[in-house]
């Protein structure tokens, strides 16, 4: 039963960003008087504004820089496995109409209403994340919802270390229900790939890039097509079921080759792929300096930056990768670039990855520009949300 809940005020002035609907509040945008320095991280509290007007509920931490993080514009919100339950309802309705299979991403933490939590779906079984103390409080809460709603054979929890670190909490991994496969199939646009949901990265899969598979494989057809950073073959076997002459995936992780040459082989593709362990910028460079040329060439490489010291170092790392990229290149051939660096925004890893090109001496259009699929929607006051960019250049 949810008692009252201590009371946090915003500084004078402080309370605009929250009213407007912007769903974070930091530590200097708050009195951190005795009631909230006395309060254990993740607390469940009432904001309000300096004249001691609510403002909503939201998880408190006062370690963290992002000190307090919406949950409920109500004051009077229960927030207990009901709450959770229509939440997840709503995610779940929008999931449905997108997609014909239960192989997505069901929960997108901020977006879908939910702080710093994540609930990929594969199948039968789903991989939960929780990335802010809060909704480790109120696990068993999120957990009791799930199974009201999917009833499921499989639940994993699967949490990321660098986020749960920002929060105080220590990252792990375990099976609170079921055992998944390993590996486990996954359906994504008429293909059945294999992820490891137990080890594996992520939560096993990268669904976000669902929508860019499918539409660079539409240049695919005929021409010998490069994935480097290929994982588990996402877009390598989506270009070899397009009818690319060959493929030749590049990664450094064995036990994601594996997986990437298995899937082949189940969609009865291993003829036209082959995969490679290797650093992506060092073979780039050998590729280059060997003449060999790719009709289409996809990099689509982990974050370069996931703090802000970070960012100009990484900017140079896409500058430099896009400049690889467009070496192996052929003339008026394609290239897909993408980022998941949250803190390089579309317009400076743009910036990057031209400066790459002009590196290269290449010149190029951008057909398009993109992010993640349906799947992952973005909170409309967080740019943050927007982590995903993905650039699809023909070059001269």
């Amino acid at each position: 039963m949810q008692t009252e809940l201590p009371r946090l005020s915003l500084l004078p002035g402080r309370h605009r960003r929250l009213a407007q609907g912007y769903p974070w509040v930091f530590s200097n945008e708050l009195e951190m008087d005795e009631t909230a320095r006395g309060l254990a991280p993740g607390s469940l509290v009432q904001l309000q504004n300096a004249k001691g007007e609510p403002e909503g509920l939201a998880f408190f931490n006062r370690h963290c820089l992002l000190a307090a993080r919406l949950v409920s514009r109500s004051p009077r919100s229960r927030i207990d496995a009901g709450f959770f339950l229509e939440r997840l309802r709503r995610a779940l309705a929008l999931r449905e109409a997108l997609y014909d299979a239960p192989y997505y991403r069901l929960l997108h933490a901020e977006a879908d209403g939910l702080p710093g939590t994540v609930v990929d779906r594969y199948g039968d079984g789903l991989v939960v994340q929780l990335n802010c103390a809060g909704m480790e409080l109120l696990r068993d809460e999120l957990l009791a919802a799930l199974e009201s709603l999917l009833a499921p054979r499989i639940v994993l929890l699967n949490d990321d270390a660098g986020l749960r670190q920002l929060e105080g909490l220590p990252a792990g991994e375990r099976a609170v229900k079921g055992l998944p496969e390993d590996p486990t199939p996954v359906a994504e646009n008429g293909l059945t790939y294999l992820a490891r949901l137990s080890g594996g990265q992520k939560t096993g899969w990268f669904y976000d890039q669902r929508d860019n598979r499918a539409w660079i494989a539409r240049f695919a057809p005929g021409r010998e097509v490069l994935d480097a950073y290929c994982y588990a073959g996402g877009f390598a076997l989506a270009a070899a079921k397009a009818g690319a002459a060959g493929v030749l995936g590049i990664d450094r992780s064995d036990s994601a080759l594996a997986l990437a040459r298995a899937a082949a082989a189940a969609n009865g593709l291993e003829a036209r792929c082959r995969f490679e362990r290797a650093e992506v910028f060092a073979q780039l460079a050998k590729l280059a300096r060997e003449g060999r040329r790719f009709g289409l060439a996809i990099v689509d490489p982990p974050a370069f930056v996931k703090h802000r010291k970070e960012l100009a170092q990484g900017l140079k790392g896409y500058r430099k990768l896009a400049r690889l990229a467009a070496q192996v290149t052929e003339r008026e051939g394609l290239l897909f670039i993408a980022s998941c660096s949250q803190l390089a925004d579309l317009p400076a890893f743009t910036q990057a990855v031209a400066a790459g090109l002009q590196d290269a001496g290449r010149q190029a259009r951008i057909l398009r520009v993109s992010g993640a699929a349906a799947d992952h929607p973005q909170h409309p006051l967080l740019p943050e949300s927007a982590y995903l960019k993905g650039l699809t250049l023909a070059l001269d």
